[in-house]
């Protein structure tokens, strides 16, 4: 006899299977955890939640008084009586629309009775200078506005021009990108100078992701690169992935590059007495992963291997980047002893165990130690320089805001479009590592530039303002 139908609860648990099979799929790194055995007693439910402290917003005081109407008593006819001091309070989280403002700049002019001089009051600071006055009619502020809704919101040029009509503004996305493209020619050397204080660290990650030129007869491939430190990065996108384009974005570097296998690296750093390479464990680890549900045995010895290596790095993390001199000497020197003392065991452990296995070159498994044991020397680096990471991934974080900006605008119409958008991310990913706001960084930093042009402001500058 067949059969009782399947019933609802179970078709509703093989389709959330489904649902996460499709979201975690073969090029998640995300592994089966070992069951871990029910608690004892099930914990007591948590009902509802606090309020969220929000200690930058603004506190506005709004008092809430009877109607005239209403100050009788209805007990006995008497008045009510305000009692001073007693309020029943509470709190209410509203927002306030963002207004355009046309402001009309009154420019005093003054002269002498001799009639030899006449005086014009100076007025607000401009973007640009053009002689045809195209772009003079928008503010500073409102320029930063508009970069900072597209290369940290990432909301296309298009996008933002018909949210500014609902509010009131009618203006087209052409005159938008007039504003962000005389502004990122006010922040050039502030970019510039970025660019050299990321070069001047002792140890950058350096990676690469595909970005679109829309402009031509077709859609070109271009490639963002990306070079991090601990509290800056900077992007510079190029028509290419090659050797001479990874030699014009580090530009001369000295110092230790920590990447993934991409051979435009290794080529580099063996073309002459420039930097060191170190490779990153977090690719090595992705090879396993992929070869995991082929070979389960012997990849889950590899990633438990590799997983004691990060536990290690889990009790020494790096120092933050505004620790003070002394702090971080002193963490690095506890996280080169504990690598002295573990990883280098972990290490020959890993080394040993890729010797022993027997894998057909092609398969995955093959692949994945051919590809470990390919970059050996830049793996182990890691254990002779305590400011070496472990992986490149913070390098990789660095390039999301890139790869959800390419996404939500498609890239760019121009190779001028391709600088502004290497320099405003360059710009507001080096403050979000800082901790700085921003909006609030890129306004000091225009108002500085325009009040005298070339001057250069980090966003370090405002940690220390």
């Amino acid at each position: 006899m067949p059969g009782p139908p399947p019933s609802s609860s179970s078709n509703f648990s093989r389709s959330c299977s489904l649902s996460a099979r499709a979201r975690f799929g073969a090029s998640s790194e995300q592994r089966p955890r070992p069951a871990t055995p029910p608690p004892s007693a099930p914990p007591v439910p948590h009902r509802g939640h606090g309020p969220t402290a929000q200690p930058t917003l603004p506190t506005v005081d709004v008092v809430h008084e009877l109607a005239a109407a209403d100050l009788t008593c209805p007990q006995c006819g008497g008045t009510l009586r305000e009692m001073a001091g007693q309020t029943e309070d509470a709190e209410e989280i509203t927002v306030v629309e963002r207004r355009f403002v046309l402001l009309k700049h009154r420019r005093k002019k003054y002269r002498c009775a001799c009639n030899g001089c006449v005086d014009t009051a100076p007025g607000p600071r401009r973007l640009t200078s053009r002689p045809d006055r195209r772009g003079q009619r928008y503010s500073p502020s409102f320029a930063v506005e508009v970069a900072v809704n597209k290369y940290l919101d990432h909301l296309p040029l298009e996008r933002q021009a018909r949210v500014m009509a609902r509010e009131g503004l009618t203006i087209e996305s052409q005159t938008l990108w007039d504003q962000i493209e005389a502004l990122a020619t006010v922040l050039a050397p502030t970019y510039d100078a970025l660019r050299q204080y990321v070069l001047t660290a002792p140890v950058v990650g350096a990676d690469e992701t595909w970005w679109r030129l829309l402009g031509g007869p077709e859609r070109t491939r271009w490639w963002a690169w990306g070079v991090t430190r601990d509290d800056a990065v900077t992007y510079t996108i190029l028509a290419s992935r090659s050797q001479d384009a990874a030699r014009r974005v580090l530009d001369g570097y000295h110092g230790i590059v920590m990447a993934d296998g991409y051979g435009a690296y290794d080529a580099l750093a063996r073309a002459g007495p420039g930097f060191t390479l170190a490779h990153c464990w977090a690719h090595v680890r992705r090879k396993f992963v992929e070869a995991e549900p082929h070979y389960p045995a012997p990849c889950a010895e590899i990633l438990e291997l590799i997983g004691q290596l990060y536990r290690v790095e889990r009790a020494c993390p790096g120092p933050t980047p505004d620790a003070s001199a002394e702090t971080r000497a002193a963490v690095l020197e506890l996280r080169g002893t504990l690598r002295r003392e573990q990883s280098t065991t972990l290490i020959e452990a890993i080394r040993g165990w890729a010797h022993q296995q027997r894998a057909l070159p092609e398969s995955s498994l093959g692949k994945a130690i051919a590809y470990m044991l390919g970059l050996w020397p830049g793996l182990i680096r890691f254990l002779e320089d305590a400011r070496i990471p472990l992986d490149n991934n913070a390098t990789e974080r660095g390039l999301r805001g890139m790869v959800v900006g390419r996404k939500n605008h498609y890239g760019s119409r121009s190779q001028r479009g391709t600088e502004v958008a290497a320099l405003f991310y360059s710009l507001i990913e080096s403050a979000k590592l800082c901790g700085v706001e921003p909006k609030a960084y890129l306004l000091q930093a225009t108002r500085a530039a325009l009040e005298t042009p070339g001057t250069v402001t980090l966003p370090h500058a405002l940690l220390t303002a």
